[in-house]
Formats: structure tokens, sequence, C-alpha cells
């Protein structure tokens, strides 16, 4: 049966006290335990909605921003990709550490599908059945790394806790035929209509990578940010929103430079500045976002 079949259902993990539970959530909004019992969500708190032994992200797959970034709605023939250590991964309500010594860290919003069992050479078409559910998800990036580990972006997108995910993994809904929103402090900073904007879906990309990579279940493989990926500030919140599937939510706190000398540093680079602050003058209008009237309803 495949994940875009059926109903609308969706699981999370939470905390009840100090247990783990898996939970389902009712048509009134509530959690419900396997023993009956009704929660609100904010009374508990979450876990992330998955185990992944790897997170796999694509590098440009929205139109506006490939315009934004690079002049060009499609700058590549094929998707290409990097990877997240597991370490990345945070949860609905998280916390994103700003290191001290870092001016640049950006949000992306996405949403990300989540592998539902072993999954090597399939087509396009079989994915779908290979695919557990979907989630909002934070592509977070510490843009002072621009200018080292030759492009791999490993300490860019690798940071601790830089996969925010969930609140919960959703089957029965195609997230093709959504919408995305993040926002930031209540003000839409991103928006773009998924099925206009998105070059390769999921489907295309697992059938991709699983050609030469074993995929297991719990693997998160995120999707693309559309264009106005911009730098926090601590103390800011950041929420994702997938129509029919869920919204992310995190806040941005301080953390202290790291101990040790060693290694790279941060630098604002020209390069590190044209990422995290953006080209607003690149994107065309009909695909900007009225970032001072729209606010989360």
């Amino acid at each position: 049966m495949s994940v875009l079949d059926g109903p609308r259902k969706e699981k999370r993990h939470i905390l009840v006290g100090d247990a783990p539970h898996w939970v389902t959530v009712n048509d009134a909004g509530l959690l419900v335990l396997d023993d009956g019992r009704e929660l609100s969500e904010t009374n508990v708190v979450h876990l992330p909605p998955c185990v992944p032994t790897k997170i796999i992200c694509p590098h440009l797959t929205y139109k506006s921003r490939g315009i934004e970034s690079r002049n060009n709605p499609q700058p590549t023939d094929n998707p290409t990709y990097f990877m997240k250590p597991v370490t990345a991964i945070n949860n609905h309500g998280g916390e994103i550490v700003k290191p001290d010594d870092c001016k640049y860290l950006n949000y992306e919003g996405e949403f990300a599908a989540i592998i539902g069992k072993e999954t090597r050479n399939v087509t396009p078409e079989e994915a779908w059945d290979h695919i557990a559910g979907f989630s909002p998800a934070l592509d977070m990036g510490l843009h002072d790394f621009r200018d080292t580990d030759s492009g791999s972006m490993l300490r860019v997108k690798g940071c601790d806790g830089f996969c925010p995910i969930g609140p919960g993994i959703v089957s029965g809904v195609d997230p093709r035929e959504q919408s995305i929103r993040t926002f930031r402090n209540g003000l839409l900073v991103q928006e773009a209509k998924i099925y206009e904007e998105l070059i390769w879906g999921p489907d295309y990309m697992i059938a991709d990578l699983s050609r030469h990579i074993t995929l297991l279940p719990g693997d998160i493989i995120l999707t693309g940010t559309p264009c106005h990926s911009r730098s926090l500030d601590v103390g800011d919140t950041i929420e994702v929103e997938i129509t029919k599937i869920g919204k992310l939510t995190a806040s941005i706190v301080s953390g202290a430079a790291p101990r040790s000398r060693v290694g790279h540093p941060p630098s604002d680079s020209a390069e590190a500045r044209r990422v995290a602050l953006g080209n607003d003058e690149r994107v065309p209008n009909q695909l900007k976002v009225n970032y001072r009237k729209a606010k989360i309803s």
C-alpha cells in the first residue's frame, strides 16, 4: 500500500513522564496512547519521529531558490546531495544552538520523506511504497563555515541539532499538492506551492539515491527549500508548516564558542554573506513573499 493511499494518519513519538510512547493523532488533534488515554500536545515533550541511519539532503530543488542562488530556476540537470550526521536530528519544540563566535545561522523550511522499509534499486513509481510518511523539517545552516570542508557542507549543515523534524509522520497526504510556509517570530518569510516549484519529488530522489545506496527504515530524505533562507538571531522562533501535514517549531538559543582554537575559524566572507543574506534582487516579484503582512493564521 502506497504512503499516498488511504485517509490521513499521523504518528508521533512523545515522552509521557519519563517514558517514550508512540501515539496517534485523532480528529480533535489529541494524542491517543495505546491504552486509550488522550493527551493535549501542549502537555507533552516531543521526540524525533524516526531514528535514521542517515540524513540525505539535496542542494537546489525549488525554482525560486535556484533563481535566488544561481539566477537559474534549474541550475543542474539532476539533483545533487550532501549528508548530515545523525547527531543533527532535533525534535519539535527543540532548541537550535547558535555559537557565540558565529553570525550566520540560516533556516530552510522543507518537508522530509521518511523511509519505511529497506530500499534499494527502485523506480520512482515503486518509491512511494517504501516511504513511511512525511514530516515538516528544518535544514539549518551555519554559513560562517562556507569557506571550509571543500564544499561538502559538513560543518555548515552538520552541527548537532541542525535537523529539527516533526511533530509526527503523516501518511495519506500527497506533499506535492501542498504548500510550504516558514514563519520567523510569527511573520511569513518563505512560501511556495510545492507542485509549482519543486523540480524533483521525493519519489525521484529516492529512486536516484537507491541506485547505489541502501536506504533503511527511519532514514530521512529532505527535499529542499524555496527562496528566502535568511539568518536568525538568538531568541528567534522559527516554524515550518506544510498544509495537511503539520507545523514544526524550534527556537534559537546562544551557545558558548568552542573551547579549542584548532581548525578553520568561522569567517565573515563575501561567500558567507552571499548565501546567508541572500540576493533579493534576483527573485522575480511573483515569487516573493509579503513578509510584513503575512502572519500565522
